[in-house]
């Protein structure tokens, strides 16, 4: 690991502790730096500001790891990695999201999970052929329930097991995986 990335994570790490005790909008640069030992000169060489350091932080803590090697098959795996990691962080994601930046989180989230709804579409329909506006549709309908259901659960205190909110969006993908099927047999009788 570089030494950039490795300052990179002290400096994720001071800020995380800090968004434990302190909203989001009160924290300085200052906090930050304070926090993990750090001078100024140090947070600006790796970051803009509080935002980017905020973004670089959902990004390479959530979204990256997410995205990593991600496919249909290991959909549920990746997801319950994802909720585990917000789960181990519950007081910095929860402050996190009710920020404005929050929406970083929610776009990035929408992204990857209408990339995966795409792919799981095109591996539903097989030879039926389905215009392409309307797998968009769909697949953003589908990542717009998943990211708002992981939002809520976050920022309404994670009162059920990251396990439990997995197994619902399963059977909720698999539900309507069985109706994809059922619907395309009866067209095509």
């Amino acid at each position: 690991m570089s030494e950039s990335v490795v300052t990179k994570k002290a400096i994720a790490e001071g800020f995380k502790e800090l968004m434990v005790k302190k909203p989001f909008e009160k924290i300085t640069i200052s906090d930050i730096t304070a926090s993990c030992g750090l001078n100024r000169q140090t947070f600006y060489y790796h970051f803009q500001d509080k935002y980017e350091l905020l973004n670089w932080i959902f990004y390479n803590e959530a979204i990256t790891p997410l995205e990593d090697g991600l496919s249909f098959d290991n959909l549920y795996d990746k997801l319950l990695d994802l909720l585990k990691t917000i789960e181990n962080n519950s007081r910095f994601y929860s402050n996190a999201l009710k920020t404005s930046y929050g929406d970083e989180f929610r776009d990035y989230m929408h992204k990857v999970s209408t990339g995966v709804f795409t792919a799981v579409i095109d591996h539903v329909s097989g030879d039926y052929t389905m215009k392409e506006s309307d797998k968009r549709f769909i697949a953003e309908f589908f990542s717009y329930g998943i990211t708002g259901s992981i939002i809520a659960w976050v920022t309404n205190g994670m009162k059920e097991p990251s396990e439990v909110i997995v197994s619902h969006i399963e059977n909720l993908i698999t539900d309507c995986k069985r109706f994809a099927v059922a619907r395309y047999l009866n067209v095509n009788k």
